[in-house]
């Protein structure tokens, strides 16, 4: 099944987060990824490139505000994100069609508070933040 099926696929059953969320979470994994393992090698694809649940949500955090800076916390809401734990389900969604992989340990409560929604993309953006 392609990626695009497989969104469908998943927002038949749990209609609660755009294709557009499924899209940034995905991108925020490679950010993620890269941020704690370096650049893929070349003809290393074997190697893990795990990353746990804070490890994913702290990438997303940085992949969000560098790119959409002060509308980030607008589009998230708008995407059905407003909180890390919207992060694990759209992840583990994606493990259960086997986009993503995962392990033994991972579990979605890995992804509850991590961080506070507003605090980390609405507040950076909030007049006075910015002269501090």
């Amino acid at each position: 099944m392609d990626y695009e099926a497989a969104i469908r696929e998943i927002i038949a059953k749990d209609p609660r987060y755009t294709p557009q969320a499924y899209e940034l979470v995905r991108a925020a994994l490679d950010h993620s990824q890269k941020m704690v393992h370096g650049e893929p090698k070349k003809g290393k694809s074997k190697d893990s490139r795990h990353v746990t649940g804070r490890q994913l949500i702290e990438g997303f955090r940085q992949h969000v505000l560098e790119n959409y800076g002060p509308v980030s916390h607008r589009l998230l809401s708008n995407w059905g994100l407003r909180r890390s734990i919207d992060v694990g389900n759209i992840v583990f969604n994606l493990i259960e069609v086997k986009l993503f992989g995962s392990s033994s340990d991972d579990s979605l409560s890995d992804f509850e508070d991590v961080i506070d929604f507003k605090e980390a993309f609405q507040k950076p953006f909030e007049s006075g933040a910015a002269k501090r």
